[in-house]
């Protein structure tokens, strides 16, 4: 087990260093030149070669590079060209948002998926499990930025249970969290409809196998034999979809955050790629790469943990 995890280790710091170079490669060769950007198109010649070398732009690309990984290696992301602050700040403050926003819509799609997957496994061929399967296709097929204009339509501006939009901030929890639930709903359904198909599949696979009908043979009811050792054995691939969802629902939210004016990590990159923000776009996505790598490598932990063969073969 121990050789497995260095190896997983391994592999994510080869990983990351290659995320890296491709990050910095696409962004600059971005066309355009973030000083006179910022300074305008009548700025001086040399106003835009002194706020270049103040940046840091004036520099060869290794050097650049060299500078930016070796910057964030501890903990220095460099400064917005744009809020001439640390971006590791801005990041810092956006993820006091997007983390519980992302952790809020992975719990509720879990709790939606995890019955009616259930459901529709435990009735397989019958109605709840057509009811089931059409909801989730249509949960699947409908953008997630369309239903949640539908959801502000109706709790924010004709029942007015839920605020339209904006953060009130930590302050006032109960606040915070009234703003973040509609869109941790729009993002965690089309989540829990993938989720309930996936779970679903896996169930009904797992319910043929011998020894699910040697623990109906012992007396198991089908909902014991689907909940106490279906269900585990199932969990494989319901977990590999948990943690796409979660990397997802942290990187992908741009969208909803802009929909609902959440200031989050999605609306800091719309803003920095808008502003030309180069080094706040570079650790960003960095930042989001690393976060996707890390929870895929603790997948497998949690696949070890679930599957004792897995521990056995590491």
């Amino acid at each position: 087990m121990a050789r497995y995890l260095l190896r997983r280790l391994l592999s994510l710091a080869a990983s990351l260093v290659a995320a890296s170079l491709v990050i910095f490669a696409v962004i600059e060769v971005v066309p355009g030149d973030p000083a006179a950007y910022m300074l305008g198109m009548n700025a001086a010649p040399d106003t835009v070669a002194a706020l270049r070398e103040s940046l840091g732009l004036n520099v060869s690309l290794p050097a650049r590079y060299a500078n930016w990984l070796g910057g964030m290696l501890v903990g220095d992301f460099g400064i917005s060209y744009t809020y001439k602050v640390p971006v590791a700040d801005l990041v810092a403050d956006r993820l006091l948002i997007s983390l519980p926003l992302a952790g809020l819509a992975l719990v509720l799609s879990t709790a939606i998926a995890l019955p009616i997957g259930l459901l529709a496994a435990a009735r397989r061929g019958r109605w709840p499990d057509y009811a089931v399967m059409g909801g989730t296709q249509l949960g699947i097929a409908v953008p997630n930025f369309w239903f949640a204009m539908l959801l502000v339509l109706a709790f924010a501006l004709h029942w007015r249970i839920f605020p339209a939009g904006g953060f009130p901030g930590w302050d006032a929890p109960l606040m915070a969290l009234r703003a973040l639930t509609l869109p941790a709903v729009a993002l965690a359904l089309p989540q829990a409809a993938i989720l309930a198909r996936v779970l679903r599949s896996a169930l009904i696979e797992t319910l043929g196998q011998d020894y699910i009908r040697t623990a109906r043979a012992k007396g198991l009811t089908g909902a014991q034999a689907l909940t106490r050792h279906a269900l585990r054995n199932a969990m494989i691939p319901v977990l590999t979809i948990l943690g796409m969802q979660f990397s997802f629902l942290l990187a992908g939210a741009i969208i909803i955050e802009n929909v609902f004016y959440i200031p989050g990590l999605g609306r800091l990159i719309f803003q920095a790629i808008t502003q030309r923000d180069l080094i706040v776009v570079e650790s960003v996505v960095m930042i989001l790469v690393f976060a996707v790598i890390l929870v895929t490598f603790l997948t497998d932990l949690a696949y070890a943990a679930v599957d004792p063969r897995l521990r056995t073969r590491g």
